[in-house]
């Protein structure tokens, strides 16, 4: 966000909405993350020393991390914890600085909206024929696979805020500064 005062309107105010739904999965991502190791703790003591196998914990720990992966998204997008090379934009005057965020910011919220349909319909199907992991824990799949639309479904949210920001002066693009060197 830039440091100029910013209206206090319906987009400041679901802005702050999506940013709290966006924190509040950073947290549910990092819980499954933890919920995850304790699992594998778990297993490592229930396979080695008490010499039992083990049932449920492998599936359970990759639904954990996918769906961390998944519904964690919406808080790295909100933080600007991906990767991020700003060679081009530092190399750009302010105007092309802002028109590649903004083809950028578009393109990926176009991407994130065909991934969360898509992701919808497999969730669906699974949903519709009730598909169960071929293991023997037999989990209904539509349980993790609920984590991709609702996810990226989120992901699109924070893209849309992130658009109206850069797009109404809010935010600055891929956070440069405007009196930055081109």
């Amino acid at each position: 966000m830039s440091s100029t005062r910013i209206p206090d309107d319906g987009l400041a105010r679901f802005a702050r909405v999506v940013h709290a739904i966006s924190q509040l999965c950073g947290f549910v991502a990092a819980a499954l993350v933890a919920i995850a190791v304790i699992v594998v703790c778990q297993m490592v003591f229930v396979r080695y020393v008490m010499n039992q196998s083990t049932i449920w914990q492998t599936d359970f720990i990759t639904y954990c991390i996918t769906a961390a992966t998944f519904v964690g998204s919406p808080y790295v997008l909100m933080t600007h914890g991906h990767v991020n090379v700003n060679v081009l934009p530092l190399h750009l005057p302010p105007r092309g600085r802002y028109a590649l965020a903004l083809f950028a910011a578009i393109t990926s919220a176009l991407f994130c909206v065909v991934m969360t349909v898509t992701t919808f319909l497999f969730w669906k199907e699974a949903w519709d024929n009730r598909w169960v992991s071929d293991t023997m824990w037999r989990a209904r799949l539509w349980i993790p696979y609920g984590s991709m639309p609702i996810g990226l479904g989120l992901l699109t949210l924070q893209s849309v805020v992130d658009i109206a920001c850069l797009a109404t002066g809010r935010a600055t693009p891929f956070g440069i500064p405007a009196d930055a060197k081109s």
